[in-house]
């Protein structure tokens, strides 16, 4: 009874619709995380230009909030060699300050120099250029540059302040700022910080116009190029370069392909910005970089999805195959167990009959009840024969084997059992005896005898038996010219209840055959495969340890 193929249904629907739900929910995945990404890197490129700055306007800083102040611990009394000394420093550290203006100045009751002051008592005694030429600070006594207007600002600043200036407190900070300090384009201008008893002795000066009294003060002015500004490009990732540009610098080919940003310098560079710059191809790879540690985390999850899915549909997979070979096995069993059984109780029926039964009727009856209990006993052997083999509950009795007299037997008895069957074998030469088990060896040879015949075309029941050794194994060939198997069913043919759908296979077979041969061998520490072409035949080889 061939079992109806609509009893098995594969409904993978769920697991299907499970797929490309997780699928296209990766692909959503992939997509939002990488416009994320990309976002997360345009507002960097708009952000990070403030550390680029602030790392870049360090040494100015630096240069304005320490070098500059070191001016007032001289109190006025800078020469010109200190101030070239100076100087020195301020050119080897900050290589943007590019001239130094020292201003000797000096601050009395009354003016000493006409020329030169400023109608408050304060006027320049002396004023020295310094430029770096090569490493070393050359000075030049300059006195034409006193009349430029940054003396004046300063001039009218410090007469301002110590008019007003309060001594019984230290000047605030805005205070000194906005006196000592005079920061303009590319320049900068710094007073020297009088103490507050030399306020009050610069007030007395002022106020008192009798004798010639003068005291010493220092003012100096750097002129600055912003270009010689070191940039420091600390996310060389985002910028692809940095430059210092003119405040009014648009250049006019900015075109798509490139993105811009810009801010500002402060103080005496308050007339250039950084100008940021990257291609769109710069900005895609660092995109790129940054999402790949998040693509791959998204492909784990999609990956170990896939693997759930694969294990679902292994387990249902599994689940069917085992289903319908227990199906099979259920049915084929009990067919062969319903047919002796039907005809035992035929039979029985006969001779428990009111009717007068000849002595060859009853002989008759008699055996076929004995052939069906043969059939029965014979079934119920094997079934526990291969539980035993799987549980290794038997032993292996070893003993010396004629082979020729041993293969011989079967051969005959299978010749008188099927006269149609031709039957052939070779032994190779000095293989006589080897040392197995006769009853394991000989279920073996049955059931792969029994094989070649029941699947082989009526005029084509052929077998040959091929024993050979090989290293130290004996090789057992059994090739025959029956149906074959096809392909995708060969690795099948060795388990448990598995029957090949054709039709010499529909009666008398519960798919133990192949799977008991194979238990058999392992069993015996060896091994068993078959080569197998659909129409021309099968080739099974036994491969046994051979023992002299």
């Amino acid at each position: 009874m061939k079992a109806p193929k609509n009893i098995y249904r594969k409904n993978f629907t769920l697991l299907t619709v499970f797929l490309v739900l997780i699928t296209v929910s990766f692909v959503i995945a992939v997509i939002i995380s990488y416009n994320l990404t990309a976002k997360y890197v345009e507002n960097e490129f708009s952000s990070k230009k403030v550390e680029v700055l602030d790392q870049t306007s360090k040494p100015y800083n630096d240069f304005f909030q320490l070098k500059i102040p070191e001016i007032t611990s001289y109190q006025g009394f800078l020469d010109s060699a200190s101030a070239a000394n100076y100087s020195a420093t301020v050119f080897k550290t900050y290589p943007f300050v590019r001239r130094i203006l020292f201003y000797d100045l000096q601050i009395g009751n009354k003016p000493t120099n006409v020329h030169f002051t400023n109608g408050r008592g304060i006027s320049v005694k002396a004023i020295y250029q310094y430029k770096l030429k090569g490493n070393a600070v050359r000075g030049l006594k300059d006195m034409a540059f006193a009349n430029q207007e940054d003396f004046k600002r300063m001039a009218y600043k410090l007469s301002n302040f110590i008019s007003v200036a309060d001594t019984t407190k230290l000047p605030t900070q805005d205070e000194i700022f906005r006196t000592f300090y005079d920061v303009s384009p590319d320049k900068i201008s710094y007073l020297n910080i009088p103490r507050r008893e030399d306020v009050k002795i610069y007030q007395s000066l002022l106020r008192n116009s009798a004798g010639k009294t003068f005291y010493k003060q220092n003012m100096m002015t750097f002129l600055l190029d912003a270009h010689f500004l070191r940039v420091k490009n600390t996310h060389p990732e985002l910028y692809q370069q940095v430059s210092i540009e003119p405040v009014v610098y648009d250049p006019l080919d900015v075109d798509g392909s490139r993105k811009v940003t810009e801010a500002a310098l402060t103080g005496a560079f308050s007339n250039y910005k950084l100008y940021f710059t990257s291609s769109n191809e710069h900005l895609k790879k660092e995109i790129g970089r940054r999402f790949l540690p998040i693509g791959a985390i998204v492909m784990l999850v999609y990956l170990f999805m896939i693997l759930i899915i694969w294990l679902i549909y292994r387990n249902l997979n599994v689940n069917l195959k085992i289903f319908k070979l227990q199906y099979d096995f259920i049915n084929n069993f009990t067919h062969e167990f319903k047919t002796p059984v039907s005809v035992i109780k035929i039979a029985g029926s006969n001779l428990r009959g009111d009717a007068e039964l000849s002595e060859r009727q009853r002989k008759h009856y008699g055996k076929i009840l004995d052939e069906e209990a043969d059939k029965l006993n014979d079934l119920m052997n094997r079934l526990l024969s291969f539980t035993q083999l799987e549980n290794r509950s038997i032993n292996i009795n070893k003993e010396n084997v004629a082979l020729r007299d041993f293969v011989q037997g079967y051969v005959n008895t299978f010749k008188i059992k099927y006269p149609d069957f031709a039957l052939s074998h070779t032994i190779a030469s000095g293989v006589n005896e080897f040392n197995t088990d006769p009853v394991l060896l000989g279920s073996v040879f049955q059931n792969l005898m029994e094989n070649a015949y029941k699947y082989s075309h009526p005029g084509r029941k052929e077998l040959h038996i091929d024993i050979r050794p090989e290293k130290r194994n004996l090789v057992f060939k059994f090739a025959d010219k029956g149906i074959g198997i096809a392909r995708p069913e060969v690795g099948d043919v060795f388990k448990k209840f598995y029957r090949i759908e054709n039709q010499y296979n529909q009666n008398g077979s519960v798919g133990l055959g192949l799977a008991f041969c194979k238990e058999l061998v392992n069993f015996m520490g060896g091994e068993i495969t078959v080569t197998s072409k659909v129409k021309e035949g099968s080739t099974f080889t036994v491969i046994l340890p051979f023992d002299n």
